[in-house]
């Protein structure tokens, strides 16, 4: 992890697992860096791989995919993600993300306020039918 605040290389960010099963890479969060409202990942999920159903009490989710493609489940709604889409993710809403492409699906992660484990609420371990 860079020692410098508000500034970090991908290469240089250790991944690490969340409670929804995805790997992410905390690229800014206010318990390293210089930010203190917010946080910003890239989460990682290989092909057929599914994150678990969760949702945030508190946290206010922006999700762009920047490599790969897959379906994505926001509330009631299933729908296709690929390159270049931008998701938003209110606070309370289930979601979940299934790799349905045969590369890894890569998704930034912004979040406010900042990602936190106590604030995920797993709800079901895979996408319903």
């Amino acid at each position: 992890m860079s020692e410098r605040a508000g500034h970090t290389r991908l290469g240089e960010v250790s991944p690490y697992i969340t409670k929804d099963g995805s790997a992410i890479r905390e690229l800014l969060h206010p318990s390293q860096h210089g930010v203190s409202q917010q946080s910003l990942a890239e989460a990682v999920v290989q092909p057929g791989m599914t994150t678990l159903l969760h949702r945030h009490k508190l946290t206010e989710e922006i999700y762009h995919v920047t490599q790969g493609q897959g379906v994505m489940q926001l509330g009631e709604r299933r729908f296709p993600i690929g390159i270049g889409d931008s998701i938003a993710i209110p606070p309370g809403t289930a979601h979940c993300v299934e790799n349905t492409g045969p590369e890894a699906l890569h998704i930034l992660c912004c979040c406010a306020p900042a990602y936190r484990h106590e604030d995920t609420e797993i709800l079901a371990p895979t996408l319903p039918e």
